[in-house]
């Protein structure tokens, strides 16, 4: 006979709206609970100069909501992934009609800015993760290095110096050069 206790059921999304408000971001991966410590001041301005013109171009254009990283996204069920990204787009015509919780969906544009705490094997398999979700193209950028990687289901470009992100299908006519992020 094992003396072992049983390990607890996965979490489920739902399970993080009952976590006591410690300060703490949390997201769930394949059930598992994941903190989020905070990121730092360059971490939240190079957010919000891609927020400002991304969201500027979505308002003006019409064409869905771009949210911040208080938002979750749930990925999978059973065990349930549950991220937050950065930053998110999601179109007009995939917008929940239930907008009190967390959607079941995956957005068409995610932007992870990488942390002074991030570990890039991290990053990526959360690129990899949104792209296995159906997220049609994930921005990954370095304020460190200055760059930005570009992943798309096919594959992926590493953009530096004077380059600038493109909406492509997802956000055609969409550009922001990377100098104007790290400004």
């Amino acid at each position: 006979m094992s003396s072992q206790a049983a390990a607890p059921p996965p979490l489920r999304a739902e399970d993080l709206y009952d976590l006591p408000d410690d300060g703490r971001r949390y997201e769930l991966v394949r059930g598992e609970l994941r903190s989020m410590p905070p990121a730092g001041f360059r971490h939240g301005l190079v957010c919000t100069n891609v927020i400002a013109s991304l969201g500027t171009f979505v308002t003006e254009h019409g064409l869905g909501a771009v949210v911040s990283n208080d938002t979750g996204f749930i990925l999978e069920r059973d065990p349930d992934t549950l991220r937050g990204p950065d930053i998110a787009f999601v179109a007009l015509d995939r917008l929940p009609e239930d907008q009190s919780g967390f959607p079941e969906l995956a957005p068409d544009l995610v932007v992870e800015v990488v942390s002074p705490n991030d570990r890039i094997q991290d990053v990526i398999e959360k690129a990899r993760q949104y792209l296995d979700a159906g997220v049609r193209l994930v921005w990954v950028v370095d304020p460190r290095s200055r760059t930005a990687t570009v992943h798309r289901p096919d594959g992926g470009t590493v953009l530096i110096g004077d380059a600038a992100l493109d909406g492509e299908d997802v956000l055609p006519g969409f550009r922001l050069p990377l100098p104007e992020l790290f400004s």
